[in-house]
């Protein structure tokens, strides 16, 4: 049976390939508390990426409002129906099956195509969205859950969470580790680049089997009627190698994302911001780490929702990542660096690999150690008159 080992399940699992981690891994942080879902990161890959024949109903770039919202129509409770019970251990290692184990696949011994000569794609627990499920990105948008209360409620500052609320998920391809839709491809038409661990799909290659389809638990790879292929999130690789971020990143108003390179927890580098964030102060989470995929999108949680919800969302440490953020965010001198690196967040078009947070300052340097970003720790203000006696006029608005 082939074994990987997943740190973010805390165990090996099966898996239909040898593990082979890239030299460097894409990775990304995303602070879901900053989006307010403007959609600007959507539109600037639409009209980038998916402006094509048949990539009319494609959006490498989303964001859904939760608990309700989703694209494709119900990709995430579709595939969690199908995985079944999903544990946790106290020790914070999974229990349950992932996708690749739920169906009790020997990856070593299952049957050859004769016609293809390599693996089947559909012992993988998955399913194919319909074409109605991709014809609705903004379903369920601002939809709230909770319980009801009059509108001249005012929320206790002792309420751990609103009795309403709702959030926004900004999604992209995960770029996986241990990626399902290269997994789940007949014909190996699926790869991970070994220079960036960005995954792509060989268009050449592909024979429209729509495994990877199937396969993808997040519905990040879709499929072009028109030019009988599928595609998806090429993690806007021109870019990349250029130093810089991709497109979404670039165009965030909330600067609610942070590109960079993403390293297992024992070779972790604690002035790598994504490392930082993920392996140093913990506060940035995979999603549905269960589904055993190994993600290298990581998210902030956000602070005003339940943990029963976001714990099946983002597994174990979510109590504790969100009292970080709030520790962070109240200027507690334990979390400088991390406040720090939040305000850096967004702040260049340049991939910042490095950073440091001085007295005044949180700095971010490229990959030649050359300075591209700087944010002050504290925000200048200016406060005015009320009235302004020169020009004989009224302030509201006087800071």
């Amino acid at each position: 049976m082939a074994e990987v080992y997943n740190w973010q399940i805390g165990r090996e699992m099966e898996f239909p390939y040898a593990e082979s981690r890239p030299d460097r891994q894409w990775g990304a942080v995303f602070d879901i508390n900053k989006c307010i879902a403007c959609q600007t990161c959507t539109m600037s890959c639409k009209t980038t990426w998916t402006h094509g024949e048949g990539q009319e109903h494609m959006f490498w770039n989303n964001v859904e409002t939760k608990p309700y919202g989703s694209h494709p129509i119900g990709w995430d409770q579709e595939v969690l129906d199908r995985l079944g019970t999903q544990n946790w251990g106290s020790d914070g290692v999974y229990e349950g099956d992932t996708i690749f184990e739920a169906n009790d696949v020997d990856w070593e011994d299952m049957l050859i195509d004769d016609d293809l000569g390599n693996m089947h794609g559909e012992d993988i627990v998955g399913y194919r969205p319909d074409d109605q499920d991709w014809a609705h990105p903004n379903i369920g948008e601002d939809e709230p859950a909770g319980e009801s209360f009059e509108s001249d409620t005012h929320i206790s500052e002792q309420e751990e969470t609103h009795p309403m609320w709702f959030f926004y998920l900004p999604r992209v391809c995960n770029h996986c580790s241990f990626a399902a839709c290269a997994g789940g491809c007949p014909v190996q038409a699926v790869y991970k680049r070994t220079e960036d661990g960005i995954v792509l799909i060989d268009e050449d290659s592909c024979q429209a089997a729509q495994e990877c389809v199937r396969a993808c638990p997040y519905g990040k790879s879709v499929y072009n009627p028109a030019e009988s292929v599928s595609q998806k999130c090429v993690g806007c690789y021109p870019k990349i190698e250029e130093g810089m971020v991709p497109q979404c990143f670039e165009n965030c108003l909330g600067k609610i994302r942070q590109h960079g390179w993403i390293n297992p927890p024992d070779q972790a580098d604690p002035n790598n911001p994504i490392d930082f964030m993920v392996h140093e102060a913990e506060v940035a989470l995979p999603l549905y780490p269960q589904l055993g995929l190994e993600p290298n999108v990581y998210y902030v949680p956000p602070i005003n929702v339940p943990d029963d919800y976001l714990y099946q969302m983002f597994g174990p440490g979510v109590e504790e990542a969100k009292e970080t953020y709030k520790a962070a965010r109240r200027g507690d001198e334990e979390h400088r660096k991390l406040r720090g690196l939040l305000h850096l967040m967004g702040s260049t078009e340049w991939r910042v690999e490095e950073f440091e947070v001085t007295e005044d300052e949180a700095i971010g340097y490229d990959g030649s150690g050359s300075t591209v970003a700087r944010v002050p720790m504290e925000e200048p203000q200016y406060e005015r008159e009320h009235y302004d006696e020169q020009n004989d006029a009224y302030r509201l608005d006087v800071t």
